[in-house]
């Protein structure tokens, strides 16, 4: 199919948006975008795989054609409650899941909470823990008060057309080709009363909340995790390597992508998709990945 479909749910009061690809009697596989993000990051590996799957793309909460939260609640525990509910609607039973980036942290946390409901799990650089020691909750309350503050007094970036935010997205990942930059870009803004275009998604999303899971508790959850596991990693990418964390699952598979960075599913993309189709057993050639 050459579009795929929108559809809405609701979640806590939130009307979210994802879209369907299609082929309802195939087994159904989740991709999970990360922070700053939306569905359609997703458009060119979802393409390939639509012949053996049936694929779901959500917008997380904030984000893409999504709603946006009251009181800024985008906790980690409220995304993984979006995807519980986004199941049950689509009633998608047995899935494999894979996401990127805080979707791929969303989809090891829905894993480790439900091992029964996943079939396979794919994460593209989402797999990590702060070596450090958390702040003294005062610190962390203080820090989180005030990057709301500055979020509320921050001007939002504007852009006349949508070849401007193309180039905003060139100028955080250079391996973008300009054709795949004005796909996100066209996805990700959203023109306004005065006739710019503004980001879809919602800054307070960005504060770091003082409620955080802790390492033992992400520990906890990843070794809860049944079904098998593959996390990719660019050897570009700023988050660091994850082989030492494959010790913390039941059976997790690393691949390195070299030559590609956060966004590897856009820096090497017939790379990730070979490894994702080893993952969910669809062998088959790649046609259309640039």
């Amino acid at each position: 199919m050459a579009e795929p479909a929108d559809r809405f749910y609701e979640s806590q009061g939130l009307r979210l948006h994802y879209v369907d690809w299609g082929n309802e009697t195939a087994p159904p596989l989740i991709l999970v975008h990360g922070g700053l993000d939306h569905c359609r990051n997703w458009d060119a590996i979802a393409r390939e795989l639509q012949p053996h799957f049936h694929i779901v793309a959500p917008d997380l909460r904030g984000h893409g054609d999504s709603e946006w939260a009251k009181g800024s609640s985008y906790s980690l525990t409220d995304h993984v409650y979006d995807l519980t509910r986004l199941m049950r609607f689509a009633e998608l039973r047995d899935a494999a899941i894979v996401g990127h980036s805080m979707g791929g942290m969303v989809a090891l946390a829905y894993a480790g909470t439900y091992p029964e409901q996943v079939s396979r799990l794919g994460v593209l650089d989402g797999a990590f823990l702060s070596g450090s020691q958390p702040a003294p909750i005062h610190e962390q309350m203080t820090r989180w008060i005030n990057q709301l503050d500055r979020i509320a007094e921050r001007q939002e970036s504007t852009f006349r057309n949508i070849e401007e935010a193309a180039q905003r997205l060139s100028t955080r990942n250079k391996r973008l080709t300009p054709a795949l930059a004005l796909h996100l870009a066209s996805h990700g803004v959203r023109k306004g009363t005065d006739g710019l275009y503004r980001w879809k998604f919602d800054h307070y999303q960005r504060a770091r909340a003082p409620y955080r899971l802790s390492s033992d508790e992400y520990v906890a959850l990843w070794s809860r995790i049944a079904c098998p596991t593959l996390l990719m990693w660019g050897d570009e990418s700023f988050l660091p390597d994850p082989e030492g964390l494959l010790a913390h699952f039941k059976q997790a598979e690393l691949v390195k992508i070299a030559g590609a960075g956060h966004w590897l599913h856009h820096d090497r993309p017939k790379e990730v998709l070979g490894s994702l189709r080893k993952l969910l057993g669809a062998q088959q050639a790649a046609q259309n990945l640039g």
